[in-house]
């Protein structure tokens, strides 16, 4: 059963990817579990979609597959970019000023940690 892999994926989420990846780096390879507990106490706004994500994607793991919340590990979480939004700003003397509100896509790979059956068997 190591083999499954549950994926959740939020699209089109509002915050730029590099600010994103700062936080997610900060919980790539945890226990799931563990993941929330730390994404809860960041300061960053990124924190909120990416929490949001690992839950999802751990409800999948319990509610499809019956497998044990404290059993998963993120074995993949990455942040793709969206479609920037182009909005103007119009400075002095006819100037056009562009503002480009960038877009992310979060993508949220769990499994079950292997090395939890081994130190049983042992």
């Amino acid at each position: 059963m190591a083999d499954f892999q549950i994926r959740a994926v939020s699209k089109y989420i509002m915050g730029a990817p590099i600010k994103m990846r700062r936080v997610v780096n900060s919980v790539r390879g945890m226990r799931a579990v563990d993941a929330l507990e730390t994404l809860a106490l960041l300061p960053q706004a990124a924190a909120v979609p990416v929490y949001k994500t690992v839950k999802s994607a751990l409800a999948n793991a319990d509610e499809n597959y019956h497998l044990d919340k404290d059993d998963m590990i993120i074995a993949e979480i990455r942040i793709d970019e969206g479609p920037r939004l182009r909005r103007a700003r119009y400075g002095a003397r006819g100037r056009f000023k562009p503002i480009k509100k960038r877009l992310s896509h979060i993508t949220v790979v769990l499994q079950e940690d292997t090395d939890y059956y081994d130190d049983e068997e042992e």
